[in-house]
């Protein structure tokens, strides 16, 4: 079989085609074609993009191919040439990497505003006086981010492995001015502290919600293999039996109890701005997630499942 790798705009990208003899095709991983492609190219694995070409008059977005299955597995069986288009992704960093990065800025940042007489530049030459809320909101704080990087690295797992290169500026440019913008106001010489009651109320709330938000993780998590495989499953388990993404939601409320006790209009901003991206992350996993379960319904109906 003759694989012939092209771009969206039809031009040959593998020169002549990527040939595979009847051995090979019985054994043949697309990852073959990755391998193949990266040996003349600089474009590795992670970079590229493969799919079915879409048919005359078929709309919709096309297959994605799966590297772990057999290229056999997309093919008629009955053509000698498969066709396959190639997108160039743009260079690539892993995930684990991009969070890393996006939450270690909030996480460095805060402090210095908070230890540091970094007011003075901006004019203000009194000793400052700290208010318990404005210790504490340090605490929290810098509890939610190193809590963000440990279940970077040892909870979550990812369905992709890697992200545009791109996206690490982009969420660096979000997280870092945010963390700095808040930081400034929530420490800042002139900053009013509510009363008592209500600042313990918010960081009581809001820690209950950073422990939620982290066993949240931790039964996502359990829905995936190691390797990051088992596709869109649906969370069966404490706040997922009331809401479709219980990660997003606790996420939401420990930063209105970090607003309700800090009380900024950077804080809120923040928060706003937070709410409508997870709101729209929220939608979207729960039309997939809708899709799902009307594709187990329809397998237990067809009898497909056995006890």
């Amino acid at each position: 079989m003759k694989i012939a790798v092209v771009s969206r705009s039809g031009r040959e990208v593998v020169k002549g085609g990527i040939e595979l003899d009847a051995s090979m095709e019985e054994d043949s991983p697309l990852s073959h074609v990755n391998f193949v492609y990266i040996s003349a190219k600089k474009f590795y694995p992670a970079r590229q993009r493969l799919t079915l070409p879409l048919q005359p008059g078929e709309r919709g977005r096309p297959i994605v191919l799966d590297p772990k299955k057999n290229i056999l597995d997309y093919s008629d069986g009955n053509a000698n040439t498969m066709t396959i288009m190639f997108k160039d992704l743009g260079p690539q960093v892993s995930y684990r990497t991009l969070f890393f990065w996006e939450y270690l800025g909030p996480l460095a940042i805060y402090p210095i505003f908070y230890f540091l007489p970094v007011y003075k530049v901006f004019g203000y030459v009194e000793k400052r006086v700290i208010h318990p809320v404005q210790t504490y909101a340090m605490y929290y704080w810098c509890f939610h981010y190193f809590k963000r990087i440990i279940e970077t690295f040892f909870v979550h797992r990812f369905s992709h492995a890697t992200s545009p290169l791109s996206n690490v500026f982009r969420n660096c440019a979000y997280y870092w001015s945010f963390g700095t913008y808040i930081a400034y106001y929530v420490n800042h010489p002139l900053y009013t502290p509510v009363d008592d009651l209500q600042w313990k109320i918010g960081f009581g709330f809001g820690l209950i919600c950073q422990v939620s938000n982290f066993y949240c993780h931790l039964i996502l998590k359990n829905l995936r293999s190691s390797d990051g495989g088992g596709g869109y499953q649906i969370p069966r388990e404490f706040l997922f039996n009331i809401v479709t993404c219980a990660n997003y939601t606790t996420e939401i409320y420990q930063w209105l109890g970090f607003n309700i006790a800090t009380q900024t209009v950077a804080g809120y901003l923040f928060l706003v701005a937070a709410t409508g991206i997870m709101t729209n992350w929220a939608l979207a996993k729960h039309r997939r997630l809708k899709k799902v379960d009307r594709a187990l319904r329809g397998r237990h109906e067809r009898g497909i499942f056995f006890n």
